[in-house]
């Protein structure tokens, strides 16, 4: 069983989102208080396949509140490279849009470069977030076994906070449950 190292460094780029996205003030919540008021931080590891996006409707549907932050989390070779940065920026920037208009939730966004698993982790150590959400690729059972999963490692893996995986969707599946 591999262990993360704490001092390990690993490379990593802000994404700068739009500014068209208004900065939420935090709500005036009069009877609520702790977690709620201040609200949470939930770790959503995004990457560009359809099991990602049904994580990311899951988690705005299922688990996001008022106040909460999303931090998009997505996991590349090379943080350097100009093509794949912007082509992730693009993305993250369409998922920070959907989540204010659907959950009118803050988002934050931050491109990692290595392996994927140990990336969220790394992510998830230094947030200390309520939930890390994320999907599975959509392989069968003995590719999962021969070639092993990023959901996998982070299951077993990430001990800062509960890693939520929510399965791929089916075809022809629409509904979100």
């Amino acid at each position: 069983m591999d262990t993360l190292q704490e001092d390990e460094e690993y490379n990593w780029r802000e994404v700068k989102l739009p500014s068209l996205i208004p900065v939420i003030p935090e709500p005036g919540l009069e009877r609520e208080t702790g977690e709620r008021r201040r609200g949470r931080d939930i770790l959503i590891a995004i990457d560009h396949g359809p099991n990602s996006k049904h994580a990311f409707d899951w988690a705005l549907i299922h688990l996001c509140r008022l106040a909460d932050t999303l931090h998009l989390v997505h996991a590349v070779s090379s943080v350097q490279n100009t093509v794949v940065y912007e082509t992730s920026q693009q993305l993250m920037e369409k998922l920070a849009v959907e989540a204010l208009q659907v959950a009118m939730v803050r988002t934050v966004a931050r491109i990692v470069q290595g392996d994927a698993g140990k990336a969220i982790c790394n992510e998830a150590e230094r947030l200390k977030p309520a939930a890390v959400v994320m999907s599975t690729r959509g392989r069968s059972l003995v590719q999962s076994v021969l070639q092993g999963s990023v959901s996998e490692y982070c299951f077993h893996h990430c001990k800062a906070a509960p890693v939520i995986i929510v399965p791929g969707k089916e075809d022809g599946d629409e509904s979100l449950i």
